[in-house]
This record gives structure tokens, C-alpha cells and sequence, in this order.
């Protein structure tokens, strides 16, 4: 179950790389990474295959960011989330975030036996400073229908 507090953990890392960003563009990866990015994360962009994404260098591979970053979050399939965060732990990223749609039990429970701490089946950007009118009007409804972690 993800709490307040790990959410707010996530959030507070220095660098995040976001994986599942999409070349075309046409994917919430790529929102996702945007949107951090206009808010002034420091974001990587996470891609096996493209050299960069919007003009910023593309990393490969989590094992391939340099400086390294302190949180991850995922946004791929559920079927390839549990090979993202093993590849997270090799790669000594402790702090996880499995946007809503690329959640698995799998991977959530691969993170809590190997001591990482996730937020799993949120919307990043429902948190994320400064929140946009659209997702502090989802956020609101998601309290009060007490949906959203404390």
C-alpha cells in the first residue's frame, strides 16, 4: 500500500529518470516527462533505442544514466515493469514509481523484498509542485472519495 509518505520520499529525489518515454510523443511517458520537467525536476529520459527525447540526451539503459538518479518512474506496460525495477536495483536506485497502468504485483513486491520504496497505481502529476487545475480537480475528487495515499 503506498503512503503519503513514500510519495512524498519519491518526490523529494534530486534527479528522477522516467523510462517508457515514448519517441513519437503520443504516450504519457512522455507527458509525464515534460510536465516534471516544466516544473523543474531534473529529469533523464530513459530509452533503449533513442539518442535523445525533446533535445536532451537519452539514456539507454538505467545503468547508463550518469550522474546516477535517486528515484525511477515507470511508465511501460505491466509485463515489463517487474524486468524496469529489477534493473533499478542493479543499478542501486532505491525509490520507485509505478505510474497507474504499468503497476504489477510482481514488481511492487519485488520492491518491498528488496527494501526499495514504490508508489504504485498513482498519478505522478496528481503530486507532483506545482499541480495543474486538472489534476488538483482529480486529486480533490480522489480525497474525498479516499483514494489518495496517507
Amino acid at each position: 500500500m503506498t503512503t503519503r509518505a513514500d510519495v512524498d520520499d519519491f518526490l523529494a529525489s534530486e534527479r528522477i529518470a522516467v523510462v517508457g518515454v515514448s519517441r513519437t510523443g503520443r504516450k504519457f511517458g512522455r507527458a509525464a516527462y515534460r510536465e516534471l520537467k516544466a516544473k523543474g525536476y531534473d529529469v533523464v529520459p530513459v530509452h533503449p533505442e533513442a539518442a535523445d527525447i525533446d533535445g536532451d540526451p537519452c539514456a539507454a539503459s538505467l545503468a547508463a544514466v550518469a550522474p546516477p538518479v535517486d528515484g525511477v518512474l515507470v511508465v511501460v506496460p505491466p509485463a515489463r515493469a517487474l524486468d524496469v525495477v529489477r534493473e533499478a536495483e542493479r543499478a542501486g536506485i532505491n525509490r520507485v514509481w509505478l505510474q497507474q497502468g504499468a503497476q504489477s504485483e510482481e514488481a511492487v513486491r519485488f520492491c518491498h523484498e528488496h527494501g526499495m520504496r514504490v508508489v504504485a497505481n498513482e498519478c505522478i502529476l496528481m503530486f507532483a509542485r506545482p499541480t495543474g487545475l486538472f489534476h488538483r480537480a482529480h486529486r480533490w475528487v480522489a480525497t474525498a472519495m479516499g483514494k489518495v495515499p496517507r
